[in-house]
C-alpha cells in the first residue's frame, strides 16, 4: 500500500535548519499494523504527516496505493487524504457543540454522502464500535475511552483504506487505553491497515511490526511477534 523511498523533509526558520527525515525509507503492506517509535522529537509526527498527505517531502518519492503522491499539491493530497485515510488525534479532535452522531457524519458530509445513506452508515459505524447508546449526546458528556470510541468511529466511517493513530491512548487512563488498543486490534483482524505514533511500549506490542526512528532515520524494525515482545518488554 505505501512505498516511501529516500524521503527528506527539513524544517527552516531564519536561525536554524531542521532535518526531520534523512532519506527515510519505508513499505507497508496491506492489512499491517505498524508502530512507529522514538523518542520526541526523532521525526515520527512528520512521517505520520506526510504519510496522511497532511504535508509533502521536500525530496523522494511517496507511492501510496499505486499513486505517486510525493509531488502533489495541497489540493491534490486533500482529494486523495478524504477518499482514502481515517486518522485518530490523542486530542480526539471532537467538535463539542456537535452531538457524538454529527461528529461521525462530518467526514460523510465532506465527501457528499446523501443524508439517507450518512444516517445507515453512522448508525452502523456506531454500533460497531460500541458507541451507539451515547449517540445523542455531546463530547463533554462522555468518559475519555468513550470519546477516543468516537474519534475511532469518525476515521471508519468512510471505509477507508488506511487508518493512522496519532498516541491514540496519550490522554487516556490506563484502562481506556487498553480498550482503545483492543478495539484497534480488533479492526486489524478484520483487514484493516493500521500505522500508529506512540511512545508507549505496551501499545506497540498490540501491532505486529514496530519501526524505530532517531534523529530522522529508521534504526530498527522489529516484524516477528516473538522480537516484538523481546523488545517492549
Amino acid at each position: 500500500m505505501i512505498t516511501i523511498e529516500n524521503l527528506v523533509k527539513t524544517y527552516r526558520t531564519e536561525e536554524v535548519e531542521t532535518t526531520a527525515l534523512n532519506s527515510l525509507s519505508l513499505t507497508v503492506k496491506e492489512g499491517e499494523f505498524v508502530s512507529i517509535m522514538g523518542a520526541s522529537g526523532c521525526g515520527k509526527s512528520t512521517l505520520l504527516n506526510i504519510i496522511g498527505l497532511l504535508d509533502g517531502p521536500d525530496q523522494g518519492s511517496y507511492s501510496f496505493d499505486g499513486l505517486e503522491v510525493a509531488g502533489y499539491t495541497e489540493k491534490e493530497r486533500a482529494g486523495v487524504r478524504k477518499a482514502n485515510i481515517g486518522f485518530v488525534f490523542q486530542n480526539f479532535n471532537l467538535i463539542d457543540e456537535l452531538t457524538v452522531f454529527e461528529n461521525v457524519e462530518l467526514p460523510l458530509i465532506y465527501n457528499k454522502v446523501k443524508a439517507s445513506e450518512r444516517k445507515e452508515r453512522v448508525q452502523a459505524i456506531l454500533e460497531r464500535i460500541g458507541i451507539a447508546h451515547r449517540a445523542k449526546h455531546f463530547p463533554l458528556q462522555l468518559s475519555g475511552g468513550q470519546q477516543q470510541r468516537v474519534a475511532v468511529a469518525r476515521a471508519l466511517v468512510t471505509n477507508p483504506k488506511l487508518i493512522l493513530a496519532d498516541e491514540p491512548t496519550g490522554n487516556l487512563d490506563s484502562k481506556s487505553g487498553n480498550d482503545v488498543m483492543e478495539l484497534l486490534t480488533e479492526l486489524h483482524s478484520s483487514g484493516a491497515t493500521i500505522i500508529m505514533v506512540t511512545h508507549s511500549s505496551y501499545d506497540a506490542k498490540f501491532s505486529s511490526r514496530i519501526v524505530t526512528l532517531k534523529d530522522g532515520e529508521i534504526v530498527s524494525e522489529t516484524s516477528n511477534k516473538q522480537e516484538v515482545d523481546v523488545l517492549v518488554q
